[in-house]
């Protein structure tokens, strides 16, 4: 019998070959736990310019990214709206749902068509309960998670924003990207603020660091979207 995933997609839909059961957070799960867990989540199917959450809703809900690509957003006090990160199929958000928080801290904006596997909180609770060994390891992967984030935070520190940003755009560009001559090409536009806000540098120093790669040959610009040379830095 085919995953739910399938049924519900049709045979048109190219899925992730991620399960929900798979994902980093419930590593080191028996097989039983994890066939489990595919088979107690809920699907769902959003389209092009649909919200997955907004920033402010009741944070009741995480989500594996099945299909399509989710653009992660937030609204700043001053009423700027940064771009925070883009995600994929294969991708999990609303993670923050484990932490008590309240609300999602972010807006999760469908770019494509999108089809999300996932757990409320009172289902995800009520797991729990029935398999503790399902909470224990998610503690666990958790905190090995946090611990490769602050590592992550110390080497941002002392790396140049030339760096940064490279590293940044690569990353993108092999999540996101397709092949092209001599590269691969981002999918869609990246604007300077949006760079600017993922690798924590002002706008200014974004600009700088993009025109000296378009000088030195790294990068390449064709229709707005970028195209990475894939040239060390």
């Amino acid at each position: 019998m085919g995953c739910s995933c399938e049924e519900l997609a049709g045979s048109d839909v190219s899925l992730s070959h991620v399960c929900v059961g798979h994902l980093w957070m419930f590593k080191n799960l028996t097989p039983l736990e994890q066939q489990m867990l595919a088979d107690r989540a809920n699907r769902s199917q959003r389209t092009k310019g649909q919200f997955v959450f907004q920033q402010g809703d009741s944070s009741t809900e995480m989500f594996l990214l099945k299909s399509g690509r989710v653009k992660l957003t937030k609204i700043l006090e001053n009423g700027n709206e940064v771009t925070l990160d883009i995600r994929k199929s294969g991708d999990f958000i609303g993670e923050n749902m484990l932490a008590e928080e309240l609300v999602y801290p972010m807006n999760a904006l469908c770019m494509e068509n999108t089809l999300t596997c996932g757990f409320s909180k009172a289902g995800f609770e009520k797991i729990v309960m029935e398999y503790p060994n399902i909470g224990l390891q998610v503690i666990r992967n958790m905190s090995e998670r946090i611990s490769q984030l602050t590592s992550r935070v110390g080497s941002m520190a002392t790396s140049s924003i030339e760096e940064r940003l490279y590293s940044a755009l690569q990353h993108i560009a092999e999540n996101h990207g397709v092949a092209a001559e001599n590269g691969i090409r981002i999918q869609f536009p990246l604007t300077h603020e949006e760079l600017g806000f993922l690798i924590g540098a002002h706008r200014v120093s974004i600009s700088r660091a993009m025109k000296y790669f378009k000088e030195t040959g790294r990068i390449r610009e064709n229709d707005k979207q970028l195209i990475i040379t894939g040239i060390p830095l």
